[in-house]
């Protein structure tokens, strides 16, 4: 990929136009109303979808296609866009960096008011991420990542170089469990207690209480969480975030989780991810608790 731009190029074109991204999502969160909601089962959070969603994925296709037109893109609401067509490929190429998107990743927060919302663009290669940054409006902040370069955190206003890099002190010992991991939260309290707060988001969502998103893992409210199924534009760009930060992951199995070309409709078959080893061991024995069943 000689002739492609770089990683960090890329990231430094785009911010402007997140920035604008971010405006916008801020000015009309306390107007907005829900969309016909997507087919997602009974999982409310991947459900829900609002003109933010449809709005930003459509700037941020416009500012790819007169920018980097070779470029592969994949966001969330592709099969509604007007763009999709446009682009290269909408799948990992080898030729060329796959830039994914998750216009609001927490739609439903979004939707009630919450602040933790983010809007997630990643940077692909067939095997692995080169670069994330996520973008966290109604916090005023982004955090971002280039490949072995570690973990940064600024200010909207702040450009690439002037942030600093991340330092996340006295985390809370919360463990965030992802939708379909329900079943997980009474392991939890048979194998350890009090010793971790169990958020169950299937069963404990409030539309009235601000929970972790899980780019808690980032700001201290999450020290670990687990994920059924590991989205390449939302949870599993997340992860290796937090990768690059120092934090351990790997698939629900323990093992690292595998090259991306390998994965089925952009996705991990789920993952773990955990602050520290000894975080990272708990919630392995919690899993292999339902070793088949998940």
């Amino acid at each position: 990929m000689s002739s492609q731009p770089s990683p960090q190029e890329i990231l430094q074109t785009l911010l402007p136009h997140l920035r604008v991204a971010a405006g916008y999502a801020r000015q009309i969160q306390a107007k907005i109303t829900s969309l016909p909601a997507k087919d997602a089962g009974n999982n409310i959070l991947s459900a829900a979808l609002t003109d933010a969603d449809l709005s930003i994925q459509t700037l941020v296709e416009v500012a790819l296609l007169g920018t980097y037109p070779q470029l592969a893109f994949y966001g969330e609401e592709y099969e509604q866009s007007r763009n999709t067509k446009y682009f290269s490929a909408t799948e990992l190429d080898p030729n060329n960096y796959l830039i994914t998107l998750d216009p609001i990743d927490g739609t439903k927060y979004y939707l009630d008011g919450f602040d933790n919302y983010q809007i997630i663009l990643s940077i692909l290669n067939v095997n692995s991420y080169e670069a994330v940054i996520a973008i966290a409006p109604g916090q005023n902040c982004y955090y971002f990542t280039i490949k072995n370069q570690g973990v940064y955190k600024g200010n909207l206003d702040q450009d690439l170089q002037q942030c600093l890099p991340l330092k996340i002190v006295d985390p809370k010992p919360a463990i965030l469990l992802g939708w379909g991991m329900a079943d997980l939260k009474p392991i939890f309290k048979t194998l350890f207690a009090d010793k971790y707060q169990v958020i169950d988001i299937e069963n404990c969502y409030s539309d009235a209480v601000q929970l972790p998103n899980y780019n808690g893992i980032f700001s201290g409210d999450l020290i670990g969480w687990i994920t059924k199924r590991g989205k390449f534009i939302d949870s599993a760009a997340l992860a290796f975030m937090a990768e690059q930060y120092g934090c351990i992951v790997t698939g629900l199995d323990g093992f690292p989780l595998p090259p991306l070309h390998t994965c089925k409709d952009y996705s991990y078959n789920g993952a773990i991810v955990a602050n520290s080893s000894q975080v990272h061991q708990d919630l392995l024995a919690v899993c292999q608790q339902l070793v088949g069943n998940i």
